[in-house]
């Protein structure tokens, strides 16, 4: 029954209001300034289907709630709106100069074949290999070479010193790598014992200082301290890369605080190499700011080695923009993501 003025007395979403009278719902959405086809109503404990709303008349007493979706979490910082439809900006790295756009180095050993090998390469999106020198086999001249299902015109090589345990042997390798196809951007490794080939930083750092001043471009394998990646970079080395976990162990890393306080102090690219096992550690790796992340049994020695290699492609380009993102924070509590004002 409407009041002496006209009017009529509602409880809207828990406020009392007197409203004229004669209005129907969709008629005092849009007094509120709503949009009736994008609100949802209740009146007196229940849901009017939004195709009556222009038919049911609000009266005297009633109990309407009028709601509409939200976000599912915190207002978005001013300029934000709209943000994640904005394309994803080409995001490359760089080192020694040279430009490349995957992050993610994958190693040509323990593939059944080298054919196997070539559609891992390609399934992975790598524009880099790492490729051992060793001899030829002067015995079998028709024996496939890697070169024959790897381009090195398309793919840059990057000729690696494994299985060298001193110094003078890594610098002999690298002199002949550079003689065989005129490569300076290397991996040098130079490990301390077979067993769990670990890298000896003593012949490591050494090594490296050689190899710079005679023209090499170093990307230098080593533990991860962040005391002696600052050490290699001093000497020289253009990229540093501890290891995450023992070389083919698949253990994942093992001390992020260590890889990203080598992150933090480095001024040249820092790439995690060796330990990942899978593609959720090879995101973890991207996550802590990594440059790149380098791998070769964690694809070789998979079921489906083609398949693996997307899978990490997919892992490494996923913890990367994770990275640029920037994660929340971290709270002891629960915090909830739908807002509680305007509850019903």
């Amino acid at each position: 029954m409407p009041h002496s003025d006209g009017t009529v007395s509602i409880t809207i979403n828990g406020e009392h209001r007197r409203v004229v009278a004669g209005l129907t719902l969709a008629s005092l959405a849009t007094e509120l300034g709503l949009v009736p086809e994008k609100v949802a109503v209740e009146r007196n404990l229940e849901v009017v289907p939004r195709s009556t709303l222009a038919a049911v008349m609000v009266e005297d007493g009633d109990d309407i709630e009028i709601v509409h979706f939200v976000g599912g979490g915190d207002h978005p910082a001013a300029g934000s709106v709209g943000d994640h439809a904005a394309p994803i900006v080409e995001d490359g790295w760089s080192v020694a100069g040279r430009t490349f756009r995957s992050r993610l180095i994958v190693g040509t050993g323990k593939y059944k074949d080298f054919a196997q090998n070539a559609a891992a390469v390609e399934a992975s999106g790598a524009e880099i290999v790492t490729v051992a020198v060793r001899r030829v086999n002067i015995a079998d001249r028709n024996a496939p070479m890697l070169t024959d299902f790897i381009d090195p015109k398309r793919i840059t090589y990057l000729p690696n010193t494994a299985g060298c345990f001193d110094a003078e042997s890594a610098i002999r390798t690298l002199r002949l790598a550079r003689e065989a196809g005129g490569w300076d951007l290397v991996k040098l490794e130079v490990l301390g014992e077979a067993r769990t080939l670990y890298p000896d930083m003593v012949e490591t750092l050494r090594a490296t200082e050689i190899l710079a001043n005679e023209g090499f471009l170093p990307m230098v394998y080593c533990v991860d301290d962040p005391i002696a990646a600052k050490r290699l970079e001093n000497v020289g080395a253009v990229a540093i890369m501890p290891l995450g976990a023992p070389i083919g162990s698949g253990l994942g890393i093992q001390n992020r605080v260590t890889i990203r306080l080598i992150v933090e102090g480095a001024t040249v690219p820092v790439l995690v190499d060796a330990g990942v096992g899978t593609a959720s550690e090879a995101a973890a790796a991207m996550e802590l700011g990594c440059d790149g992340v380098l791998m070769n049994t964690a694809i070789a020695e998979a079921k489906d080695p083609i398949l693996m290699a997307r899978a990490m492609k997919a892992g490494v380009d996923a913890g990367r923009l994770a990275y640029r993102a920037g994660r929340m924070g971290i709270r002891r509590y629960a915090d909830p993501s739908s807002p509680l004002a305007g509850l019903i």
